[in-house]
């Protein structure tokens, strides 16, 4: 009975000591938590107060941060072969040449389908050009037809065309001689933007048909052919071009003739400095 009595007693007092000993373990490491969340709190604290007090610190770090994100962003992107959305520029619409060729009345459309079929362009950035042909023309005292005439024989309506003498664009006006009118619009290199150059080209042309007093004359200054006897056909071409867009202009199917090369038109005025 000792025997069994002094083992019980043992147990009992081995148990009082687990506890204790459990809930010093316990009570120890709920104060280191409480001291660890003071000190992460307090270490919050200094850096919210010290980042408001220091707005360029603040800004410095944000935009580090963001070039980090926007790095791995990237870099996922070509990881996972998708380089579009690295790239990606919902706003480049608003640089395109194109307008809907439904927004077109009806003489305006028959003219577009014509130069679409007739030099294998888009019907979009037709569409664009038809109308600002027509915005332009009057303005300058001169038939639309006319102006997308030139433009035909001049480039085939390459926005890029460019001669052996420099002249560059839809209407291949002679940008170095014509800075000043690209001033404007920003510079010389808006030569390459349809719409400008189309702009540009048709005030060159008005004021050829100015000085020269008519239409035939005023295309033979435009090409440099003024103090020439022979334009090399480049006149007889461009009326012949206008001829079938007034033909498409009234409801009439066009004759359509074979385009000379437009970027010829252009070399013909080697040593001309036509514009």
């Amino acid at each position: 009975m000792t025997a069994r009595f002094e083992v019980s007693s043992l147990a009992r007092r081995a148990g009082a000591a687990a506890t204790v000993f459990v809930k010093d373990i316990g009570q120890g490491l709920l104060v280191v938590s409480h001291n660890t969340l003071a000190l992460v709190g307090l270490a919050v604290v200094s850096l919210a107060l010290t980042f408001g007090s220091q707005a360029e610190l603040r800004s410095q770090i944000e935009a580090k941060v963001l070039d980090w994100l926007s790095a791995r962003q990237e870099a996922r992107a070509e990881a996972d072969g998708d380089t579009l959305i690295a790239t990606a520029e919902p706003d480049a619409v608003a640089r395109a040449t194109a307008a809907d060729p439904r927004e077109l009345n009806r003489q305006q459309a028959a003219v577009a389908q014509y130069l679409t079929r007739r030099y294998h362009v888009a019907p979009e950035p037709i569409a664009r050009l038809v109308k600002e042909a027509w915005s332009a023309g009057p303005r300058a005292h001169l038939e639309p037809t006319l102006i997308l005439a030139v433009m035909a024989v001049e480039s085939g309506f390459n926005p890029f065309a460019q001669s052996s003498v420099g002249a560059q664009g839809l209407m291949q006006v002679m940008t170095r001689v014509h800075d000043d009118k690209y001033e404007a619009f920003g510079g010389n290199h808006a030569a390459f933007d349809p719409v400008t150059n189309l702009r540009v080209g048709v005030q060159v042309l008005r004021d050829a048909v100015r000085r020269g007093g008519s239409i035939e004359e005023g295309l033979r200054l435009y090409v440099g052919a003024a103090n020439l006897g022979d334009d090399s056909g480049y006149t007889a071409r461009v009326l012949a071009e206008q001829e079938q867009l007034n033909a498409a202009l009234a409801g009439r199917t066009p004759v359509a003739q074979q385009a000379k090369p437009a970027s010829g038109a252009a070399d013909e005025r080697v040593a001309l400095l036509q514009h």
